[in-house]
């Protein structure tokens, strides 16, 4: 993450609570803000730090293991018989109820080779920290593409309504002139009721414009972790005519940059030499195992003439074992693990050749609908210039008389049906052309 991105993310992480109900938030803002408080990505942030915890515990194996114990141990005979001692010329009784002794030892074992499965788990807990980083990043790509595309439905909307909005005030009007020409008899008061039946329509039509506009404004609130009722609302950025028909980048060009750069290729490669690794440390359950293990220990007890120290001294007793294990004959455990290994490298080349397609056939959707969009966009806008003007006509000539509600009607529903496919093919190729460039491995921008 570069400087500039660092210091929105931590601003947004100290007045999110409040900035967003102040201000519409930018695509820039919503991302960064996203990644820095989506709660599934904290969840992979976590993962990888346990990961990296296991990578820690196989280097340490390498290193040998030493221990330290102690046994103290206290015996109670109440009925032990008295025994008589001569010390010093003089007879004396004794009766020993209670004894003691202790144990020390410090233990060492180091496994010396086996067969480098010691090395090996070193290298695949290395490869699955590493795969998990990338489901982190494969994680923030989702939830950028998924912010995307709630943003710029959001847009969508937000024009639609407004086309809503204008088609009402258009049917308003025309209902106030034919009440006016009702009046004066020009016009059969059935054609007044349509009109105003009309009215409400193109008013439900609002409704539910504005109710798809604040479900995809909930949802992206709820992308970004935010879950309260202050106002939300999105900055509505300028698109030109040039932004849109802006020169798609070549399809294969954006397959072979997300080839080298989305993560969910890279872990599939590094699944893959997870696996072969696996295979070398299956092989292994063939091979001998050599380990040395040394000790030093003492003891001591009660009812001895020498002092604690002095028996410690005289019980010390070191040792030293060399220990190799040669496997004979295992029921098959090390064939089967050999053979299930290969079957698992496999399925993760598999997986590989899988993601390759999927990515492509992905790359191959966007390139495809921006470049049909970027086309029906061109047709549409005319369309919509030549329904404006058509309706127009007709409403001029329904004033006049020489036009009906039904050729009024009709007119009207063309021109908002052109308005609402240039909408929708603009923003699609927004959207579309945005999603091109983040996998060839840029921001998204709108």
């Amino acid at each position: 993450m570069n400087r500039q991105n660092l210091l929105t993310t931590l601003s947004l992480l100290l007045i999110g609570s409040v900035a967003y109900g102040q201000k519409p938030w930018t695509l820039q803002e919503c991302l960064d803000y996203a990644l820095a408080n989506n709660i599934q990505l904290q969840q992979k942030k976590i993962a990888v730090a346990s990961d990296h915890e296991d990578v820690l515990q196989s280097q340490s194996a390498l290193f040998p293991s030493v221990s330290f114990s102690t046994n103290q141990n206290v015996s109670w005979r109440p009925f032990a018989e008295s025994t008589i001692n001569l010390t010093n010329g003089s007879m004396t009784t004794n009766r020993n109820t209670v004894s003691y002794n202790g144990s020390y030892g410090i233990n060492a074992n180091w496994t010396v080779w086996n067969g480098n499965r010691n090395t090996n788990t070193i290298k695949q807990n290395k490869l699955t920290e590493q795969m998990a980083e990338l489901d982190v990043e494969k994680q923030a790509n989702s939830i950028q593409e998924q912010i995307a595309q709630l943003y710029v439905q959001i847009l969508y909307e937000t024009e639609a309504v407004k086309v809503c909005e204008e088609i009402i005030k258009a049917s308003e009007l025309q209902r106030d002139r034919a009440q006016t020409m009702v009046e004066v008899g020009s016009l059969a008061r059935v054609d007044l009721v349509q009109l105003e039946a009309q009215v409400s329509q193109d008013k439900y039509s609002l409704a539910q414009a504005q109710s798809q506009l604040a479900n995809y404004k909930l949802q992206l609130k709820q992308l970004l972790e935010i879950h309260d009722d202050e106002p939300f609302d999105i900055a509505i950025p300028d698109v030109s005519d040039e932004k849109v028909l802006s020169v798609i980048p070549n399809e294969q060009a954006v397959y072979n940059a997300a080839l080298e750069n989305r993560p969910e290729i890279q872990s599939s490669k590094l699944n893959i030499e997870s696996s072969e690794i696996a295979i070398s440390t299956a092989r292994a359950g063939y091979m001998p195992t050599v380990s040395l293990s040394a000790s030093i220990g003492s003891s001591n007890s009660s009812g001895q003439d020498n002092s604690i120290t002095q028996q410690i001294k005289n019980n010390l007793s070191n040792s030293l074992g060399l220990t190799v294990s040669v496997p004979l004959f295992d029921n098959h455990q090390a064939r089967t693990n050999i053979r299930k290994a290969k079957y698992a490298l496999q399925t993760s080349e598999l997986n590989l050749q899988e993601q390759q397609k999927q990515l492509y056939s992905t790359v191959e959707n966007y390139w495809l609908n921006a470049t049909t969009s970027q086309q029906q966009y061109i047709y549409a806008k005319a369309n919509v210039e030549s329904m404006q003007e058509s309706y127009s006509l007709v409403s001029e000539q329904f004033n006049l008389g020489l036009k009906n509600i039904v050729e009024l009607t009709t007119g009207k529903n063309n021109l908002l049906q052109a308005q609402q496919q240039l909408l929708q093919t603009k923003y699609t190729t927004l959207l579309n052309y945005a999603l091109l460039n983040f996998y060839a491995g840029e921001n998204i921008i709108l």
